[in-house]
């Protein structure tokens, strides 16, 4: 590994498979090929700092590939179809494990709990704008909330049953709860 930067995606991998309890520096270690006297060099504060950085790079490709263009997206249609794409995507490519959700559930709540919070919270604030544009009116940052949680929800069915198809198919009838508008109002 040449730096900090290249071992954080293996880092995202080990608390993926193992969790935050789970990733010992042992598992860390040899998941990333580096000894302890390596890993503390790029992260002085051990497990904590590594758990830090993962966090950090998940927000930040959220922030450039689903908050921002939700803020920012000129049609509330597609930013919302945009959203669900990116979102996919994302998960997809992480085995349909959300990190912010598993740091929610074991001993390392407490520690991780005011991130995670912040983390959805962003998502339906920034999601919330664009149900209004759609239609949705007073009903939409209720139905930001549900979309959030329907997501995570949808990961930990797709995990549990080991079948992808399900994240797929709850993700587009949220889709098409976002679009779908009380009848007499039009986007």
């Amino acid at each position: 590994m040449s730096d900090r930067h290249d071992v954080v995606p293996i880092l995202a991998g080990v608390f993926r498979d193992h969790g935050f309890d789970g990733s010992s520096l042992a598992v860390i270690s040899r998941c990333t090929g580096l000894g302890k006297g390596s890993l503390y060099h790029y992260f002085p504060r051990g497990k904590q700092e590594m758990a830090e950085a993962v966090f950090d790079d998940v927000e930040l490709w959220f922030h450039h590939n689903v908050f921002e263009p939700l803020r920012h997206g000129d049609d509330a249609a597609s930013t919302t179809h945009d959203m669900f794409e990116q979102t996919a995507r994302y998960f997809r490519s992480n085995r349909l494990v959300c990190l912010f959700g598993a740091f929610t559930l074991g001993l390392e709540r407490a520690t991780f709990s005011s991130r995670v919070a912040a983390h959805f919270t962003q998502w339906i604030e920034a999601l919330t704008p664009v149900l209004q544009r759609l239609g949705h009116g007073d009903s939409a940052a209720e139905l930001a909330e549900e979309i959030v949680a329907g997501i995570q929800g949808a990961l930990v069915l797709a995990r549990a049953f080991d079948d992808a198809t399900r994240f797929d198919r709850v993700l587009a009838r949220l889709e098409a709860s976002a679009a779908r508008v009380s009848a007499g109002v039009h986007a």
